[in-house]
């Protein structure tokens, strides 16, 4: 499944006078069974379906001026290799390993050897379910972990991500200057 960029890209440059500064990029990756939200155990993961969620996202990060590229799958390698890919790319993750959380050590490794900021999203809080579910492998390498507050998880994970961005000196880049924001998203 190809990816799909929501809100432009904005390059470093001049626009009128103002200089403007490149977005920064989050990549959000979503685990397996994942597509299935909205019609999967509504009473564990709520009625959202993804795509909800994903629209939720690419509003608060037109607001917060933060492009997002948001991937879905099934398949751990494809997951690892999109980690890997951020490596150059993103200034930070976002990540529902889903499954994957309590199973996927080289989903944890490859969070750890790309270094960029990662932060772990769960719909329910896995605390509160089976034990087999209550381990993580990948939140000892991520920033924190938001578990059990439903698609609500994810805008908070963006909000706390950028904040720590900007803790780090990497600001986004001013929210409606040079947003690019067409259709809103994008295929590539």
């Amino acid at each position: 499944m190809p990816p799909r960029v929501l809100w432009g890209r904005v390059r470093s440059g001049l626009i009128g006078r103002r200089l403007v500064r490149p977005m920064l990029r989050v990549l959000v990756l979503h685990g397996p069974n994942l597509n299935l939200l909205g019609s999967r155990e509504e009473s564990v993961y709520g009625t959202a379906t993804l795509s909800e969620i994903d629209a939720s996202l690419a509003k608060l990060g037109g607001e917060l001026g933060v492009e997002l590229e948001i991937r879905q799958s099934n398949h751990e390698g494809e997951l690892v290799t999109w980690i890997q890919d951020a490596r150059n790319r993103c200034q930070g993750i976002i990540i529902n390993p889903a499954a994957y959380t309590h199973t996927s050590v080289a989903v944890r490794d490859a969070l750890s050897a790309v270094n960029v900021p990662a932060i772990e999203v769960h719909l329910s809080n896995i605390h509160r379910r089976e034990e087999f579910r209550r381990h993580s492998y990948v939140s000892g390498v991520t920033l924190g972990q938001i578990s059990g507050f439903g698609p609500t998880g994810y805008l908070l994970a963006l909000r706390g991500l950028c904040e720590y961005l900007s803790s780090q000196g990497l600001k986004p880049a001013a929210s409606g200057v040079g947003s690019g924001r067409g259709d809103g998203t994008r295929s590539h």
